[in-house]
């Protein structure tokens, strides 16, 4: 594992020279939120990372319902049973291996690790809606990887933890722009549009600094993602564009 930290907020990077996942361990006044799980095997480092920090972590928020950001969820609820856990409503019923879609939701499958019906034994004790608070953090709703997707912004650092909303590991891209050094959020992603569209709604905040799922985070980031946002609208098919810069 690799660890970086940047103020409150520290990055543990898993598998960083093979297929790199990260969560985050937020620094409150109460204690650590961890932002996403990992894999299985992940439970222990973040563990010890919070130790070495020297504070509890106090709440668990999941960004979306992928194994590869769930997976140490059972055993660290398991060792933390007084730990809340938090998850969109949306991807609320990914967690539960529930696969269905909306009427009014793009007609496209649900793709990725998405868990089967009772793999997590863990019940969020929050479902999330856009704008809640989570600490210091206010929930954005972000669709596209897949239906309830959501990043977390820190008004104070103007900083972004965007999960799978956009990727830095080869190079910056939007969930769903295949980049061939690193495809895998791309192949996992549920709606190219939406997720485009989440992307413009969070280049608006204009962050300082951009963590996400897979990369490294970014410094002043709002030049990359404008950029990688135009190369992913002009891959999209010409009459979602339209309808999406229509409604930008």
């Amino acid at each position: 594992m690799k660890t970086t930290t940047t103020g409150a907020l520290t990055q543990l990077t898993f598998l960083p020279h093979l297929m790199p996942m990260n969560c985050y361990l937020v620094e409150e006044e109460d204690g650590l939120t961890l932002i996403d799980c990992a894999m299985p095997f992940s439970a222990k480092p973040i563990m010890q990372a919070a130790a070495v920090i020297g504070k509890p972590i106090t709440r668990i928020v999941l960004t979306h319902a992928h194994g590869d950001h769930i997976g140490a969820l059972d055993l660290l609820k398991q060792q933390l049973p007084q730990v809340k856990v938090y998850i969109s409503a949306r991807d609320a019923r990914l967690l539960r291996g529930d696969r269905s879609l909306d009427a009014n939701e793009p007609q496209q499958p649900i793709k990725g690790s998405v868990p089967k019906q009772g793999a997590i034994r863990t019940v969020p004790d929050v479902e999330l809606q856009p704008g809640d608070k989570v600490g210091s953090l206010t929930v954005i709703s972000t669709p596209g990887h897949t239906p309830g997707h959501i990043a977390l912004w820190q008004e104070s650092s103007r900083t972004l933890i965007a999960g799978d909303a956009m990727q830095t590991r080869g190079g910056m891209a939007v969930a769903g722009k295949m980049q061939l050094r690193f495809p895998f959020p791309a192949m996992a992603t549920w709606s190219k549009e939406e997720a485009v569209a989440s992307a413009k709604r969070l280049l608006a905040l204009l962050p300082e600094l951009l963590a996400i799922g897979h990369g490294a985070m970014v410094r002043q980031p709002a030049q990359a993602m404008a950029a990688a946002i135009a190369v992913a609208e002009r891959a999209l098919p010409a009459a979602a564009s339209a309808q999406g810069r229509i409604g930008s």
